[in-house]
């Protein structure tokens, strides 16, 4: 994911800019690239850049090389990976759409959790979203999710307040109404991921046994340097892929 202060070497960057253009359509499933050279003239970067890009992108499974015809981009280019800010119902579903079920949307006073993460003062309100995202029938994940009390959303992100405030029965994560709001506001996020088990009650919400091993990811998304979005997202043995992008 996106954090704050680090620079990006030039060859991610370019990544990037290439599956970018993948994703939103420039370049579509099926398509062939334009030649080597004539991309790094349009692109405005060295060939060496722009082949070590290609390679991780091949390596991604978002390009392919045909003899003869030279790249193409994959028939089913695999999804974003957790680099990038986005619903985790989006991320987790590669090629099998997921279906966020509401459980509980409320409001409660901090936690342990919100008061390290958000902040939050004794006595604030929070909104609480709690979530099961399912696919074919089969629980995938457990979202609980927490927005920064309502006056430092107003300070911070007054469309994402507004956003949550006219929210009418929302079926999506809270992150989703976060994402969608966001147009030309920078978000920046951190997570921690552990292994643990899940536990009776998270056991009951996703249909499997207490003892089931289970990924716990913590998230944390700011604007500037306000928290204004906590999550804990449990993923259980067999829950989708997530993919992730790393280089050196």
């Amino acid at each position: 994911m996106a954090v704050g202060g680090q620079q990006r070497r030039p060859v991610v960057v370019l990544y990037e800019r290439i599956a970018d253009a993948i994703h939103d359509g420039t370049y579509p499933p099926g398509s062939t690239l334009p030649s080597e050279p004539r991309l790094a003239g349009e692109l405005g970067v060295s060939r060496p850049a722009l082949r070590e890009a290609l390679l991780l992108l091949q390596e991604d499974g978002l390009l392919s090389v045909r003899r003869g015809v030279g790249r193409t981009v994959s028939d089913r280019p695999p999804r974003r990976g957790y680099e990038h800010i986005q619903p985790l119902e989006d991320l987790l579903a590669a090629g099998s759409p997921l279906r966020v079920r509401p459980l509980l949307r409320t409001v409660e006073e901090p936690t342990d959790f919100t008061t390290q993460h958000l902040l939050a003062p004794a006595g604030a309100e929070l909104r609480f979203w709690e979530s099961l995202l399912a696919g074919d029938g089969t629980a995938a994940a457990l979202s609980q999710e927490w927005a920064a009390a309502d006056e430092v959303l107003e300070k911070a992100h007054r469309d994402f307040a507004e956003a949550l405030r006219t929210a009418s029965a929302p079926a999506g994560s809270m992150l989703a109404v976060l994402t969608g709001a966001s147009r030309g506001v920078a978000l920046t996020a951190h997570s921690a991921v552990s292994a643990t088990l899940l536990g009776r009650r998270r056991g009951e919400q996703l249909g499997r046994a207490a003892d089931t091993p289970a990924v716990l990811i913590t998230q944390v998304v700011r604007v500037g340097d306000t928290a204004i979005l906590a999550a804990k997202h449990m993923l259980p043995t067999g829950a989708p892929a997530m993919p992730v992008l790393q280089t050196n």
